[in-house]
């Protein structure tokens, strides 16, 4: 060892100018192999395949495409809303909703908190009978909710909603 290196029990670390002395700590070896040897597995599905995003991550980007396109021409009006999606709605209906399970709510603006629009994913996979039907399923109850909001009929905020009826 020669005199200019430190003692085996502290290390040098260079901080710019400076020198720190680090404490030398045993360092337990990094595990290559699982306990029973078959070393480290990797996920399960790849991100190259489809089925890598879950149904609950391909509907949320239905949700966010259905958005984006009303915003487009109702972006000022818009200003503030918050858009969300729960999987099932809540138990107690509102006052105003009668039979049926609702495929999504719109909460208006109380009390500092920002008006809501709310899509419930499983009813609205429920009666979707296809990806393409869900797509413009989940339009519709955007468009709906945000007609709602701004107090116009759907055909006003979306052109294109009278296509799919």
């Amino acid at each position: 060892m020669s005199p200019a290196s430190p003692p085996p029990a502290r290390r040098t670390a260079g901080v710019g100018r400076r020198t720190m002395a680090v404490p030398s700590v045993a360092v337990q070896p990094v595990r290559r192999r699982d306990r029973r040897g078959r070393g480290p597995r990797g996920p399960l599905m790849p991100s190259t395949m489809p089925a890598y995003r879950t149904r609950a991550e391909r509907f949320d980007d239905l949700v966010l495409d259905a958005v984006e396109r009303i915003e487009r021409h109702w972006a000022k009006q818009l200003s503030g809303t918050e858009f969300a999606v729960e999987d099932v709605p809540p138990s107690n209906p509102a006052p105003w909703e009668r039979g049926g399970v609702p495929l999504g709510r719109y909460f208006p603006s109380d009390a500092g908190l920002p008006a809501r629009i709310v899509i419930y994913r499983r009813p609205v996979e429920s009666r979707a009978g296809d990806p393409f039907d869900m797509a413009d399923l989940v339009r519709d109850v955007v468009v709906e909710q945000v007609a709602h909001l701004l107090g116009r009929s759907p055909d006003d905020v979306d052109p294109d909603y009278r296509d799919s009826h």
